[in-house]
């Protein structure tokens, strides 16, 4: 298992939200690419980078997004927030990201997400933001109208990268992570499953892996110092091929 360091942008900022509320604001950092740099320079192969005012609707941070793309000295960035067409895929892949978070138009265009996942098999990550057992939509403001189950269900034949679990009422509290829901939801998941929301320390992280998790983006804890991010970065910021290869024919490893 991996751990991917979350990297929120709003307002020209890196922040973190309680239960994704900007009224719940807990950090705000001035300079996302240095930020971005300093995971790397850590030693974390990976980072999930988001464009939180685009998920709302609210603006974006675009400017911010293509800078740390092109900047980033090492490692591999997936990227996500209000991402709902080709074109937009098609420039951040060719900025350089790994791969491309889709939430929103994922859930209610199952036409498009299917069309995108064959043109670019293993690029596409699935998020399914979950408030209870329900999919949200919309930065968690809406939703989907469908159980994550049934969800994962319809994700099963598309060649996609894999899938972000995050649990929205836990998100930023650093309660724990609910282990035994990953554990249901990655052991009926062929793709790599990724999981959010709630993880407080590394004994959370490593009941996560034993769970069948492939992945995990932390934020608050890294941020507040509950986890130690050296720490974290030896034990779990390598690339250990968890998140899978790009395979052309399924999108999943092989």
């Amino acid at each position: 298992m991996i751990a991917l360091p979350a990297l929120d942008l709003s307002g020209g900022a890196a922040v973190q939200w309680v239960g994704g509320r900007p009224n719940e604001e807990r950090v705000r950092l001035p300079s996302p690419g240095e930020t971005a740099r300093a995971f790397h320079e850590r030693g974390f192969d990976w980072l999930h980078l988001v464009d939180l005012d685009a998920a709302l609707g609210k603006g974006d941070q675009i400017r911010d997004v293509d800078d740390i793309l092109a900047h980033a000295p090492r490692g591999r960035v997936q990227v996500g927030g209000g991402i709902r067409n080709d074109d937009r895929v098609g420039a951040l892949l060719d900025l350089g990201a790994e791969r491309v978070v889709i939430g929103t138009r994922a859930a209610r265009d199952a036409g498009w997400l299917t069309a995108l996942a064959r043109r670019r098999p293993g690029r596409v990550v699935v998020a399914a933001d979950v408030r209870g057992e329900r999919v949200t939509t919309e930065g968690w403001t809406a939703d989907a109208g469908v159980d994550v189950d049934v969800f994962l269900a319809r994700l099963q034949p598309l060649p996609i990268g894999g899938v972000l679990v995050t649990d929205v009422q836990r998100e930023g509290r650093m309660g724990g992570a609910d282990i035994e829901r990953f554990r249901r939801l990655a052991a009926g998941c062929r793709h790599p499953l990724l999981a959010a929301g709630g993880i407080r320390d590394l004994d959370d992280l490593r009941r996560l892996r034993d769970a069948g998790a492939a992945g995990a983006v932390v934020g608050m804890a890294i941020y507040t110092g509950a986890i130690d991010p050296d720490a974290l970065a030896r034990e779990f910021g390598r690339d250990d091929g968890s998140l899978g290869r790009d395979d052309p024919s399924t999108g999943v490893t092989a």
